[in-house]
């Protein structure tokens, strides 16, 4: 992975992690599997089938996967998948939780109307494994709410969802729980009630998407070379009226003589 340079001088910088047959995915059901209809060596053409629901890899969430009646892909103004924006680092480890306190002090300064990317540095743990998905940090109410008042138009995460994954259905949320034995670990390494510290169920997706900011989770990719630079962002997803979710391409530009910007808008 690097840096494309294109013939105007802009570096293009892809946040996205790979997508296809065998990718880590998030522990649900439906796995992601391709298979070759025709192949070139009999019949002249490559035609490949897909079976998988669409959260794997970097993907964007609507609000309609999380709330009844809420908008599709197709409910969000296209002008919110490309603008001016930045990409933070905030380093966390095991279940840390990114707050308003985090994204006060971030840097670049995160903006009225920007795109927002959180680098958390969990994309160089991708895997099948608990590591990954099951102990990483994440954000969860009061980021959510931040990300609402200060007017983020799009947020996307270095994380296995745009919640902390103990206020997922890996725990007793929705229809969880699907990894009980986390509550355990959780009292044993805090002291402490992980529905206590964790008690709603994917509070992130309702609030921001509720607000109409879009996200994207499993930012990877080239993340790092940005990191710490304004940029601008473009993530566009399929026009799928009635889709609840889908895979982005997340794309960051940086301009280094700033000929070019991409104002922000909401």
């Amino acid at each position: 992975m690097a840096e494309i340079i294109g013939a105007n001088g802009l570096r293009y910088y892809d946040l996205s992690n790979y997508w296809g047959h065998g990718v880590p995915q998030w522990p649900s059901s439906a796995n992601l599997n391709t298979r070759v209809l025709k192949f070139h060596a009999l019949e002249g053409v490559l035609i490949q089938e897909v079976e998988a629901i669409v959260h794997r890899s970097t993907h964007m969430d609507a609000q309609l996967h999380v709330t009844e009646n809420g908008r599709s892909l197709t409910g969000y103004d296209t002008s919110r998948f490309f603008g001016t924006g930045v990409v933070v680092s905030i380093p966390k480890g095991k279940w840390g939780v990114i707050t308003p306190d985090d994204l006060e002090k971030a840097t670049p300064k995160i903006e009225r109307g920007d795109i927002l990317i959180i680098n958390t540095g969990t994309h160089h743990l991708l895997s099948d494994s608990d590591d990954y998905y099951a102990y990483s940090p994440g954000c969860y109410k009061e980021a959510a709410e931040w990300m609402v008042e200060r007017g983020i138009k799009m947020m996307g995460i270095t994380v296995q969802a745009l919640d902390h994954p103990l206020g997922t259905k890996l725990l007793d949320h929705g229809p969880g729980p699907s990894h009980p034995y986390l509550a355990e670990e959780y009292r044993k390494e805090t002291g402490r009630d992980v529905y206590k510290d964790f008690p709603y169920w994917e509070p992130c997706h309702k609030i921001i998407m509720g607000a109409g900011i879009p996200g994207v989770e499993n930012i990877g990719g080239d993340v790092d070379l940005v990191t710490g630079k304004r940029v601008t962002i473009m993530a566009f997803p399929w026009r799928w009226a009635t889709g609840e979710g889908c895979p982005v391409r997340v794309i960051a530009v940086v301009d280094p003589e700033q000929k070019f910007r991409i104002e922000s808008g909401r």
